[in-house]
């Protein structure tokens, strides 16, 4: 008989919205210590699984509102010759260590409208970490395209994995040898 279950990293798709992907995967450490690598620009840079994100500027966010940086090459995907180019991250929701989530302003007018964000649950095993992607906000201009998803479900799963080894990292290079 098959196993029936739903895997850890697949939200059922029927709670899905069309225009929204969402990944989970277990990271092995408290709540605080994910989102201190969500609120750290460099933190995004580290965890990104597209190649894109190159660099970031700018200090950690600690409330909706709070900006900074990122440099981005879109020439990592392949699909559209962008270039470099940089985009104003803003923070959209900021609740420490259970939610954060922002939009992007780059070059590009009128402004996209997607949303990428993370949530954490505690568990005993450590933090359910929820990557999402929603563009069910774009500008109709953009809908018009139909060039989304941009980022794959694919590469979300993969930014998970990353984020676990970022924190396994940082939690090594923090304690005492």
């Amino acid at each position: 008989m098959a196993d029936e279950r739903i895997p850890e990293e697949r939200i059922p798709e029927e709670r899905i919205p069309e225009e929204r992907i969402e990944v989970r995967r277990t990271v092995p450490a408290t709540p605080q210590t994910v989102f201190a690598v969500l609120c750290d620009p460099q933190g995004h840079v580290e965890i990104d699984a597209t190649g894109m994100l190159q660099d970031a500027t700018g200090e950690p966010v600690t409330a909706a509102g709070d900006t900074f940086v990122v440099h981005m090459d879109r020439e990592s995907l392949g699909d559209l010759p962008m270039g470099r180019y940089d985009v104003q991250v803003t923070i959209r929701d900021f609740e420490p260590d259970r939610e954060i989530a922002w939009t992007i302003l780059g070059t590009i007018r009128p402004a996209i409208g997607h949303v990428y964000g993370y949530r954490l649950e505690p568990t005993a095993d450590g933090t359910v970490v929820t990557s999402y992607y929603d563009w069910s906000g774009i500008d109709d201009e953009w809908r018009a395209r139909a060039v989304f998803p941009i980022i794959s479900e694919q590469a979300l799963k993969a930014t998970l994995g990353i984020l676990e080894r970022t924190v396994r990292r940082r939690a090594a290079s923090a304690s005492p040898s």
